[in-house]
C-alpha cells in the first residue's frame, strides 16, 4: 500500500535536501539566502542555470550575464529556433532553414541544432510555443492511424 505524501513531508524533503547540499559545499547560509530569491526566476531561467551546472560550464554565468545585456541593451530580437532533423544539417540547409524561419517569424533567428535518428527523416522545427513537425515518422503514424480507422476492425 503506498501512501500519499503531503505537503509537509515534500517540504521536509526538499529542505533536508538542500541543507545537505549546503552543508556539503559550505554554503548553506548564502543558500538560504538564494532560495528566497528563486521564486523570481523564470522557468526558463532555472532549466538553463540548471543545464549550465549540468555541463559543468557555469563558469560561463558571468559571460552569459555580460552578453544578455548587451544584446538587450542593444534591442536584439533574434529569436532561437530549435531544429531537429535525423542527421547532422549540411551548410546549404542550414541556411535555408534559417531563411525561411527568418521569413515566418519576421525576425533574426539563431538556430539550435539536435539530431535525433528516431524521426527518420524529415525536420521539426520548434520556436515560440509552436511547433512544425515534417518527420517522416510522424507522417508514418499518421498514415498508420487514418488507415487503421479506415478499415472496419482496425486499431484505433
Amino acid at each position: 500500500m503506498t501512501t500519499k505524501r503531503t505537503d509537509s513531508d515534500r517540504v521536509e524533503a526538499y529542505t533536508r535536501a538542500l541543507m545537505e547540499a549546503g552543508t556539503e559545499g559550505g554554503r548553506a547560509a548564502r543558500d538560504l539566502q538564494q532560495l528566497r530569491h528563486a521564486i523570481k526566476f523564470s522557468p526558463e531561467m532555472l532549466e538553463t542555470i540548471a543545464d549550465m551546472i549540468g555541463s559543468k560550464e557555469e563558469h560561463l554565468i558571468d559571460k552569459v550575464y555580460e552578453e544578455f545585456k548587451e544584446r538587450l541593451d542593444n534591442g536584439d530580437l533574434t529569436i532561437s529556433v530549435d531544429v531537429t532533423t535525423a542527421v547532422p544539417m549540411d551548410d546549404e540547409l542550414r541556411d535555408k532553414v534559417r531563411e525561411k524561419c527568418e521569413h515566418d517569424f519576421e525576425r533574426p533567428v539563431y538556430l539550435v541544432e539536435h539530431v535525433e535518428p528516431k524521426i527518420i527523416g524529415g525536420i521539426i522545427i520548434e520556436a515560440r510555443g509552436h511547433r512544425r513537425d515534417a518527420s517522416i515518422r510522424t507522417h508514418l503514424v499518421n498514415i498508420r492511424k487514418t488507415l487503421s480507422s479506415t478499415y472496419v476492425g482496425g486499431d484505433q
